[in-house]
């Protein structure tokens, strides 16, 4: 049977609610989905000719806004050589020097770099690295993790298995996952000290498992799509400093934190700290290609290579696919040579100072801003199929999700529309009761 191609805007988002799925979505579902046409700076244009203002970055990656000449020219020039070879037995430049530049800003013990497709798997192959070195190793007991409650590390089967049960939306798949060990979320918030209370639940658990455990996993100083929390980076010192008395991996899951997000170029650097495996991706390319990264110490991969089998047990098909490694290597280089962090100081301010008078709605539970994020907590969740038509009426796009409405702006916003995306949020909340 031939295919029908629809015509009209109106069966070409029909075609699209009847066929496609969208994250976390169901076929068929009446909930709002927007055809956009381009996208430029700051802004999202839709097919009907409005303009958003984006306050997602596109769920955080697009630091430097969309359709960038820089990052354009690096895609451009990159596909005029090649657009992919498999990266078993071969290699090219842009991967090698890619991963020379991550190996120069992040913290010095970690000297190897393995590629990948998305921030899921990266976690992924963080979770074998780790599994396979303690094989390496022989201990062959150290095969579990422990993890934070409100932690969020991706939708693949591993990944799942160190996310929160609850807040982790993953409750559905809880009987066929991996079972790991989850201790209750830091209660100290960021800038405050961590006491002896605080990081008693995880020395427990790291003194009374530590022998069959092959690694923490944590998103350092902010736990993103698990709750947007943020917590004390001396928490993250102790933890550190935990690890290594207990022989126990340190991994860094800075997918949603890595360059510059939270002020610093990673979130580990608010701690002075370097953990043994460190996961990277979603601003890597700077939004325009799907490419992630799990960096790791000369220790670590000198132990799984001389190890059995020899190699360690991971291949992605598009595995440093070029386009995506030239990108990347232009988007990395883009950021350092901005003053990103002055644009991330003036973006926080600018987000405390618009997000403020939501804490004086009685169904607020907080509002907080670290870096270039913005997050207004509220008592219930909101009524997704409403709020999004009313942020899109208000000219600016945002996606809540539970009670969390919260701004992730690209970088390279200006003052005007950083106050226009608060203004619809204080808006859309304060119209809103849950």
């Amino acid at each position: 049977m031939s295919k029908i191609i629809p015509e009209s805007e109106d069966r070409w988002l029909a075609a699209d609610r009847a066929h496609v799925w969208h994250p976390y979505s169901a076929i068929g579902a009446d909930t709002p989905v927007f055809h956009v046409q381009s996208a430029s700076g700051v802004r999202i244009r839709l097919a009907d000719g409005r303009e958003l203002i984006d306050g997602m970055a596109s769920w955080w990656c697009a630091i430097h806004g969309y359709n960038h000449p820089v990052l354009n020219a690096a895609l451009e020039q990159q596909l005029k050589s090649m657009a992919h070879v498999m990266f078993g037995g071969l290699t090219h430049r842009p991967a090698v020097e890619l991963a020379e530049l991550l190996l120069s800003v992040t913290p010095e013990p970690l000297q190897a770099v393995f590629f990948s497709d998305s921030g899921s798997v990266s976690v992924e192959v963080a979770m074998k690295m780790a599994i396979q070195y303690w094989q390496a190793r022989g201990s062959n007991d150290k095969v579990r993790f422990v993890t934070l409650r409100h932690g969020y590390h991706g939708d693949t089967l591993g990944a799942m298995s160190v996310c929160d049960p609850v807040t982790g939306m993953h409750a559905l798949f809880s009987g066929v996952l991996p079972q790991q060990l989850f201790i209750d979320a830091p209660g100290c918030a960021f800038g405050e000290p961590c006491t002896d209370a605080d990081i008693e639940p995880l020395a427990g658990v790291l003194q009374a498992h530590a022998h069959e455990l092959a690694a923490l996993i944590l998103e350092p100083v902010v736990q993103g799509a698990g709750g947007m929390r943020f917590y004390s980076a001396d928490y993250l010192r102790r933890a550190r400093e935990l690890c290594e008395r207990h022989d126990v991996l340190l991994i860094a899951d800075e997918i949603a934190t890595g360059f510059g997000r939270t002020g610093e170029l990673f979130a580990c650097d608010h701690a002075g700290i370097a953990p043994d495996i460190m996961c990277l991706g979603k601003s890597l390319t700077g939004g325009y290609m799907t490419l992630a990264a799990t960096l790791t110490t000369a220790a670590i991969a000198d132990t799984i290579s001389q190890g059995a089998p020899g190699v360690f047990m991971h291949g992605p098909t598009f595995m440093a696919n070029p386009l995506a490694c030239a990108t990347a290597l232009a988007s990395v280089q883009l950021l350092l040579d901005s003053p990103w962090q002055q644009r991330v100081q003036e973006i926080e301010a600018g987000l405390r100072r618009g997000l403020q008078p939501c804490a004086a709605f009685g169904h607020v539970r907080d509002v907080r801003a670290l870096g270039a994020i913005g997050v207004v907590e509220l008592d219930a969740p909101v009524d997704m199929k409403a709020v999004q038509r009313q942020f899109v009426d208000r000219g600016v796009w945002v996606r809540p999700f539970g009670r969390l409405v919260y701004l992730m702006p690209p970088f390279i916003i200006g003052d005007a529309d950083l106050a226009a995306l608060t203004q619809a949020v204080v808006s859309v909340v304060s119209d809103s009761t849950g």
